[in-house]
């Protein structure tokens, strides 16, 4: 995928797909609430009652128009959010894979007493940034999952509330 670029740019291309998931994933919990709160878009058993003698499917004209009322808020954010987690599946198993950060793994954090002052200190602050880097991303990872689950949460309510039970 990326091979001509350097562990740094590949973790710069990770962060801006990081990003991208999570205004993704919160536009979707956005465009439901939306839609949620839009009376028009909700079901009720008058309009597929005059659907119904009408001679056309209710449900089918139900979907219908909820599209036509936005609907496709909803579909374009799962779509960008597929895509934002697909290149940062793609991005993160790149980085093991790079033969600089490759080589690094098989050697440890040190290199065979060739490395100057200079280049110690480098490599304790980027050991420093990298232990930095790891907080900020499971951090990050606590709160997509949060989201996750309020996402599921959401999806079982409106379940719960479209329910043939309910009309």
């Amino acid at each position: 995928m990326s091979s001509g670029k350097s562990v740094q740019e590949l973790a710069v291309e990770g962060q801006k797909h990081l990003e991208d998931t999570i205004e993704a994933a919160f536009q979707i919990l956005s465009s439901m609430n939306d839609e949620l709160c839009n009376p028009a878009l909700w079901s009720t058993t008058g309009v597929v009652s005059s659907h119904s003698s009408n001679g056309v499917n209710g449900d089918a004209s139900d979907s219908l128009h909820q599209s036509e009322l936005g609907g496709g808020a909803l579909e374009d954010a799962r779509l960008r959010y597929k895509s934002a987690v697909a290149s940062l599946r793609s991005v993160l198993t790149a980085i093991p894979s790079h033969p600089k950060s490759a080589k690094a793994y098989e050697s440890g954090s040190t290199v065979g007493g060739s490395e100057s002052g200079a280049d110690q200190a480098e490599i304790e602050k980027m050991q420093d940034q990298v232990i930095t880097l790891r907080k900020e991303v499971a951090d990050k990872n606590k709160h997509v999952k949060l989201l996750i689950d309020q996402f599921r949460e959401l999806i079982t309510d409106i379940s719960t509330w479209q329910s043939p039970c309910s009309l």
